[in-house]
């Protein structure tokens, strides 16, 4: 086992080698975030009411399927309504849903995901802090490939470097998923833009006439907005991935943002609500067909740069400024290079973008 070597890269890669660490004591100011998983009869309950839609479902029913007593499952139905899930009903008559919910439950998912390395471990959280410090902590911890971690909301969600990410209460799509590809830590740059591809994918299936744009190295754009971000963290030895986490937001049904920030949403720009659940479903499936290709395909890397460079209006020909460490270059793109970085022609000559940020001139 070795030392840790922790940078940030600009695909937005956090490599982290295993070392122990003398953990600081919780100052009184310090914010403490707990996160526990949702309650999985909660699930159970959505599924069942789902299953006899058109017809009244009892209490003692329910409380039969999830093996608790009435009383138990009229608590359990509260909470789904403070939850959003429109229930009709009382413990006299039994209990109907009124519409489909939009929750990203297991429950809902799985049966969606069936044949893909993301129909196992789904974790579904009403609030957390952030999904990708959740997946890095479980990865650590021995989860499986695969692993899922979805929440309504997110107290702390994480963008690049330093960036917050806005996270509101079952308006976007706040997904991490843990990978254990047998892959040197080197191609990792490649999870990254293969997981752009995924999303774009995931959203012109939903709706062809919705088209992102692919910002190197792991936004999407509409309209000049940000509508997805992706950041993707690895933990590796010098020559093999023990596991990488990727984590990808999408900006869904909001109607609004704050005014420092320069994003949309899919609602913003179509003008109609989003289903959640069948985006995030058409989401983990282009991604299993991504992920697939790049551990089976020794070609799949020249495929990944190939269509990530079709699709996206910066990686060519696009003016540009790069800032890094307070200074920034200015250029023209000209392209990726074979490990999947951006290459830049600036003043000075044809330069290779490692880290920093890129904007358009």
């Amino acid at each position: 086992m070795g030392f840790v070597v922790s940078r940030r890269f600009a695909h937005n890669l956090r490599i982290s080698v295993a070392r122990k660490i003398r953990r600081r004591p919780v100052t009184r100011d310090a914010p403490v975030v707990t996160h526990q998983p949702t309650d999985v009869r909660l699930g159970r309950i959505v599924s069942l009411l789902l299953e006899h839609a058109t017809v009244v479902v009892s209490g003692t029913k329910i409380a039969q399927e999830i093996s608790c007593s009435r009383s138990e499952v009229w608590r359990l139905i509260q909470q789904l309504r403070t939850l959003g899930v429109d229930v009709a009903g009382h413990p006299a008559t039994g209990y109907q849903l009124r519409s489909v919910p939009d929750l990203l439950l297991p429950d809902i998912l799985q049966p969606m995901l069936r044949g893909t390395i993301f129909d196992g471990d789904i974790h579904h959280f009403y609030k957390i802090g952030s999904t990708n410090i959740a997946a890095m902590t479980a990865a650590a911890a021995g989860a499986s490939e695969g692993s899922v971690f979805l929440a309504e909301q997110q107290t702390t969600g994480r963008g690049r470097g330093s960036n917050s990410w806005h996270s509101p209460r079952s308006s976007g799509i706040y997904c991490s998923v843990i990978l254990r590809p047998a892959l040197p830590p080197s191609d990792a740059l490649m999870l990254s833009l293969a997981a752009g591809l995924a999303v774009q994918a995931a959203i012109r299936q939903v709706d062809p006439k919705t088209y992102p744009d692919l910002k190197w190295p792991n936004d999407l754009l509409v309209e000049g907005k940000k509508l997805s971000g992706i950041l993707t963290e690895m933990n590796a030895e010098a020559t093999r991935v023990r596991f990488i986490v990727v984590g990808i937001g999408i900006n869904v049904n909001q109607v609004g943002f704050p005014e420092d920030l320069d994003a949309i949403s899919l609602h913003q720009a179509t003008g109609r609500e989003w289903s959640r659940v069948e985006l995030v479903a058409s989401l983990l499936k282009s991604l299993d067909r991504e992920y697939r290709e790049i551990v089976a395909n020794p070609g799949a890397r020249e495929s990944i740069l190939c269509r990530f460079a079709e699709n996206s209006s910066w990686v060519r020909g696009k003016p540009v400024t790069v800032t890094e460490n307070g200074g920034s270059v200015h250029g023209m793109t000209e392209g990726l290079d074979d490990r999947g970085f951006l290459r830049v022609r600036t003043a000075a000559g044809l330069e290779t973008v490692f880290s920093g940020t890129v904007r358009a001139n």
